[in-house]
């Protein structure tokens, strides 16, 4: 229990820290930001807060405070929220309709197998209906496949070993299934990784393509019937561009004779791949997801101005105008319903 003169003074402090990060985050956004070793990242803000409270506050609460702070600075949060402490608002249940009303299902199925260890959490979960299979991956970089009846197929970090490895310090941020090339492709903050996860040798279970010049957040595959030996994915960055690359099974070959080896990865330089980007938000690109069903992809941000963008994957390429519209305080989810024809949007 935290002594009530203690903690005030470190709720203070806690305050302090906000806010300065705060004033940190928009003179970045405006170019007046100059890099010192004063900058408060993610990993300096959990730890000064971890030594201000000690075990009263947890991981997640720590890792969501900091990602809703980042991503709307008009807005902060209240410091209760460190807490995993959430003020709710009163509700007027006598107005409370079928159409509004909250449906709770307490069944649910889980996987006993572990996917990942302690402190670390799933970045991205996909499915592959055509290959009956599911692929996660972690933020500190554990891939996974998991077969139609969930059995663990085969596990492997970024390093091949069954324990996290880091090449660098760079947190995985989505992944998704090349279906063409039948790899499984993961994005860092500065690298993007193809993971040939059918392949048993170790000298050949994938590439790094990197470096990236700005930190990648979310990846999707463009999928089309033409079932040629390529695939194309979309990223977005924290800066708002969304970049698009295409690539062959010629690409492995030619390139990689040319690739330096680090564990069974071998890197790529991305400078030798053709990589259009446009930027198409003025925040982080939270998702990106292609719609076969109307070959268009979308992508969403906070931005307030520029909030999602529904396209065809030329415009990134072109640089005509593209269909957009705007949200107040942005978009941070979306979703097409094919039956209904229609796009929802959260905030």
């Amino acid at each position: 229990s935290l002594e009530s003169i203690d903690f005030k003074d470190a709720l203070e402090q806690f305050q302090n820290l906000v806010e300065k990060m705060i004033i940190q985050k928009t003179k970045e956004r405006s170019g007046l930001y100059t890099k010192d070793d004063d900058e408060i990242n993610y990993e300096k803000f959990y730890t000064t807060t971890r030594t201000l409270f000690g075990s009263a506050v947890k991981d997640q609460h720590i890792q969501a405070f900091f990602r809703k702070v980042m991503s709307n600075l008009d807005e902060r949060p209240e410091w209760l929220e460190i807490f995993g402490c959430f003020r709710g608002e009163s509700v007027d249940m006598s107005s409370s309709s079928k159409e509004n009303m909250i449906v709770l299902v307490n069944e649910k199925q889980q996987i006993t197998h572990s996917v990942v260890k302690r402190k670390d959490v799933i970045k991205g979960i996909v499915k592959v209906p055509f290959l009956h299979l599911t692929v996660t991956a972690s933020q500190k970089g554990l891939l996974t496949v998991f077969s139609k009846q969930l059995i663990h197929l085969w596990r492997k970090s970024f390093s091949g070993y069954s324990f996290y490895f880091h090449q660098d310090t760079a947190w995985i941020t989505g992944c998704d299934f090349l279906p063409n090339l039948k790899y499984v492709v993961a994005v860092t903050e500065s690298t993007i990784i193809l993971w040939d996860y059918k392949s048993k040798e170790s000298e050949s279970d994938g590439f790094v393509i990197k470096p990236m010049k700005n930190c990648l957040l979310c990846v999707c595959t463009v999928t089309m019937a033409d079932n040629l030996a390529r695939d194309t994915i979309l990223m977005g960055d924290d800066k708002g561009y969304v970049y698009l690359l295409t690539i062959t099974s010629d690409d492995f070959i030619m390139k990689q004779s040319k690739a330096e080896k680090v564990s069974q990865f071998k890197v790529l330089d991305s400078e030798s791949f053709d990589i259009p980007k446009r930027k198409l938000h003025d925040d982080w690109v939270g998702k990106i997801k292609y719609f076969s069903a109307l070959k268009r992809f979308g992508s969403c941000s906070t931005d307030s101005a520029n909030s999602f963008v529904l396209d065809d994957i030329k415009r990134l390429e072109d640089h005509l105008p593209v269909k957009e519209f705007s949200v107040p305080k942005g978009v941070n989810a979306f979703t097409y319903c094919g039956k209904a024809k229609v796009i929802v949007t959260g905030g």
